[in-house]
């Protein structure tokens, strides 16, 4: 099993010097480091285990002025050294190092007396009570506490024991999700191009595959990877990995980025979470605010925020800029001047909308967030999306889990309806799939009341009538599933309710009556629309209403714009041409004018009529009957 070491503590409380003792390795690497005596930035080691396991080691600095650099550091950690000096006790540092590993979620640590050659065995005894009192109440209340020397050697073969001893007891299960890995560190290596390291939180890595990086959104591909400075072919969650990768913008890679699987691709800008106040920050003078200005903590990502409460333990972040962030990633906020940690939390939305005000129900929605099963977490997501339906692979990046889990999960689920598109199925919930329908039906049946002799509504314009964003492609899915359940009737591009008929009433059936006459008295040279309006003394619409009933119904047909002929007038054009002009070859415009006792507003239109019904073949300005 994999395990990722760390330090914390005051600074000049002999960490590096407890590394160097364990592992013989020196985690100052900066040249400044090593003149000033003080870590600055990350160091990092490895530590050999007495069953043979390898352990990564994270070295982080203890100054104020670095707890940037210590908080990309301490992520991912699977147990912590905790440094407290015998001569100094417990510090400012000392305190807001244990707030931060209390508020990412680190259960396991053992406090390291150091310096013990420099005091007595009362005060020893004393800094361990210190300790004690202030771990009270803690992810580390009850951790062991060992003194040592890195001088003398004093208690660093039962400081070994004790590791082994915590790390066994540490049984961990494959974190869920695709692999991710937040940069801390990018350098350039001569001869093999750009190296990334950290702490992979989760997933596997091999060479060859495909990476993303975001918040940059750019795709990189796995050159080589080492784990503990040893080439190997593949790496996992828990390791400490350096990443040799090629991409066409590797130098614009930072610590803060987070190398993924390609499958993650969207960013927060804001989320929502569960959130805690540590003590010291509840009883400051400044206390916390809403809409404080904040700095916000995640993986090794540090951003410029804004803190919206939302009762007592939940909030949003709004973030200046986006960066990758799950669900159950933990955070940490200090005040906008960098001076203290105020609180943390665990993000339980990666991508909210919005709160308003006195939200009803929001309290509640996020304690299902937070505390409830996959199931009712994945149910509330898809409802409350403004979406009809919601990808997998969105609700894959959601739930932070891979696509196999996700698509079991939703195959139980009573809660939710598939819609098959052509290369991939969304997920919406019956909720919505019924609210949808309903209102496809009622907007229908209004429709047909307004417009009883239209055969049906236009697919597109009804979509556009209803609630929500519902793409065309999903839109024609639904509607084809509504067929099958024999909900609705579709006719090309129109739909209609299945008990909808179009039945002309008594005052419609004089006015068709009345149009076939008038469209009768000349059968070749008929009178247009607005000559039928002013015939018949009725409005174009319900003229053309009328009409329309009567071109389905193949009583009369429409040949040019605004010109319509009756069924019979044509098919007797057609069988006289085919009587008479069979032999005569091209038939000119004003052939067909004299032959038809007609005009040219009306020969025109009907040769190209008998063009698109494949009665005659234009060849020049003449036709040709074809055969």
């Amino acid at each position: 099993m994999p395990y990722v070491v760390g330090t914390a503590g005051h600074i000049d409380h002999g960490k590096t010097s407890l590394i160097k003792a364990l592992t013989g390795q020196d985690t100052d690497r900066l040249q400044e480091e090593k003149d000033r005596g003080i870590s600055i930035d990350l160091g990092f080691a490895h530590l050999d285990l007495p069953d043979g396991t390898r352990a990564g080691v994270v070295d982080v600095p203890g100054h104020e002025r670095f707890i940037r650099n210590m908080l990309a550091g301490a992520h991912g950690l699977d147990l912590v050294l905790f440094t407290v000096a015998a001569d100094d006790g417990v510090m400012p540092q000392t305190e807001e190092h244990l707030d931060i590993l209390h508020l990412l979620g680190i259960d396991r640590a053992i406090f390291v007396i150091t310096k013990i050659d420099l005091a007595s065995e009362a005060r020893i005894a004393e800094v361990r009570q210190e300790v004690q009192i202030l771990a009270a109440g803690t992810s580390l209340e009850h951790s062991p506490v060992v003194p040592f020397s890195f001088v003398t050697g004093q208690g660093l073969d039962e400081l070994r024991s004790q590791i082994a001893q915590v790390l066994r007891s540490r049984q961990q299960q494959p974190p869920p999700g695709y692999f991710r890995l937040p940069v801390d560190r990018v350098f350039v290596l001569q001869g093999h191009g750009v190296v990334v390291t950290g702490t992979a939180q989760g997933g596997e890595v091999g060479i060859g595959d495909t990476v993303r990086c975001l918040p940059q959104d750019q795709l990189f591909r796995v050159r080589s990877l080492q784990v503990h400075n040893q080439p190997v072919p593949a790496a996992t969650w828990g390791q400490r990995i350096a990443l040799n990768l090629s991409g066409s913008e590797t130098l614009s890679l930072t610590r803060g980025d987070v190398i993924c699987h390609e499958a993650l691709t969207r960013r927060s800008d804001r989320f929502d979470a569960s959130f805690e106040v540590r003590p010291s920050a509840a009883t400051a003078a400044t206390g916390v605010k809403n809409h404080q200005r904040v700095k916000v903590h995640l993986g090794t990502a540090e951003r410029m925020a804004k803190l919206i409460l939302l009762g007592p333990a939940f909030c949003q972040i709004v973030l200046a800029e986006p960066l990758l962030a799950l669900r159950g990633d933990r955070f940490i906020i200090r005040d906008e001047t960098a001076r203290r940690t105020i609180g943390g939390g665990v993000v339980i939305h990666p991508w909210p909308r919005t709160h308003a005000r006195r939200e009803p129900g929001l309290v509640d929605k996020l304690k299902t967030l937070q505390r409830g099963d996959l199931a009712s977490v994945a149910e509330l997501f898809i409802a409350e999306s403004s979406d009809f339906a919601v990808p997998i692979a969105l609700l894959c990046q959601f739930l932070n889990r891979r696509v196999e889990e996700v698509r079991g999960l939703l195959q139980r689920m009573d809660a939710t309806s598939i819609v098959s598109l052509e290369d991939e199925q969304v997920y919406t919930t019956k909720q919505k799939w019924t609210a949808l329908q309903e209102a496809l039906v009622t907007a229908l049946r209004d429709f047909h009341a307004a417009h009883p002799l239209a055969p049906g509504r236009d697919m597109e314009e009804l979509r556009d009538k209803l609630p929500g964003r519902i793409p065309p492609r999903l839109f024609r899915a639904f509607v084809d599933q509504l067929e099958l359940e024999k909900a609705v009737v579709r006719h090309g591009s129109l739909l209609r309710l299945p008990e909808h008929t179009v039945r002309l009433g008594a005052g419609d059936q004089r006015l068709a009556e009345q149009i076939k006459s008038l469209l009768a008295a000349q059968p070749l040279a008929p009178p247009d629309l607005k000559e039928l309006e002013r015939a018949s003394g009725v409005g174009q619409a319900k003229l053309t209403e009328v009409m329309r009933v009567l071109e389905r119904e193949r009583s009369i047909v429409r040949v040019g714009a605004d010109l319509y002929f009756l069924a019979e007038s044509l098919d007797t054009v057609k069988r006289v041409l085919h009587e008479e002009f069979s032999e005569r070859g091209n038939i000119t415009p004003a052939m067909f004018r004299d032959h038809f006792s007609t005009t040219r507003k009306y020969t025109i239109p009907l040769l190209e009529y008998l063009d698109r019904e494949g009665v005659t073949v234009r060849i020049g300005d003449a036709r040709r009957l074809r055969i």
